[in-house]
């Protein structure tokens, strides 16, 4: 039987779990209920009326929250020569070629966001098993691969979040701090909704956000009213 901590007992008290609430009023109660010595992530969960088994059916994409996520994201680049010299005077935490595909083939993953130069491409491709179940793999389609890098590295730096649907049609990212204003919050929220919506398959049909859930790190799930974002 799992034991609960009296602040949890206490903060469950405020919560009504039958109830849909409003996005202001679900960010109150998240920020209200946030009340442990660390500063917690806010985590949003979308559920989307999608098959994620079809191909045709996959939501991803890449967006920079207008109030950054609260987080130091190191950032990994792998490229040669010019590019390598390029990243590294753009802010990146690591950067290599062979002997950072070695690094990271060997299981040493010391970063939160991937980037590659289109030439590093078949190298980086043979880490497709260890870089792809976390996420991490670059994709040109999001803005990873690419030879522009002095911009990839800056705009992952600042907080760009990657998205994509896990097997289960679900969304899920981290999308700022409880020490975050209400106001700002919400902005980052509606702004990543709208980014989510943006990607909807041609295949998807009917109503396409089904659930929108926030939770602190902690805490417990709020459902909040997916009227806002349509």
């Amino acid at each position: 039987m799992t034991l609960r901590s009296k602040r949890y007992k206490s903060n469950l008290e405020k919560y009504d779990e039958t109830k849909i609430y409003s996005l202001e009023e679900g960010i109150d109660l998240i920020k209200e209920t946030s009340n442990i010595k660390f500063d917690e992530t806010i985590d949003i969960s979308i559920n989307l009326n999608i098959d994620p088994t079809f191909s045709d059916q996959n939501v991803r994409g890449v967006i920079n929250l207008p109030n950054g996520i609260g987080k130091d994201i190191r950032v990994a680049v792998f490229a040669k020569e010019e590019k390598a010299k390029e990243a590294k005077e753009a802010g990146a935490d690591i950067v290599g070629s062979d002997d950072l595909v070695e690094k990271v083939s060997s299981g040493v993953i010391d970063f939160e966001r991937c980037i590659a130069t289109p030439d590093m491409m078949p190298l980086v491709g043979k880490l497709g098993k260890v870089l792809g179940p976390r996420g991490l793999m670059p994709n040109p389609r999001i803005g990873t691969v690419t030879n522009e890098i002095e911009s990839a590295v800056k705009s992952a730096k600042a907080g760009s979040i990657e998205f994509r649907t896990e097997k289960s049609g679900i969304v899920q990212a981290g999308i700022g701090k409880a020490s975050f204003s209400k106001d700002a919050l919400q902005e980052n929220i509606i702004e990543f909704v709208g980014a989510v919506k943006k990607e909807k398959p041609s295949a998807a049909k009917g109503v396409f956000l089904k659930k929108v859930s926030l939770s602190s790190t902690m805490g417990f799930g709020v459902n909040v009213d997916t009227g806002i974002f349509n």
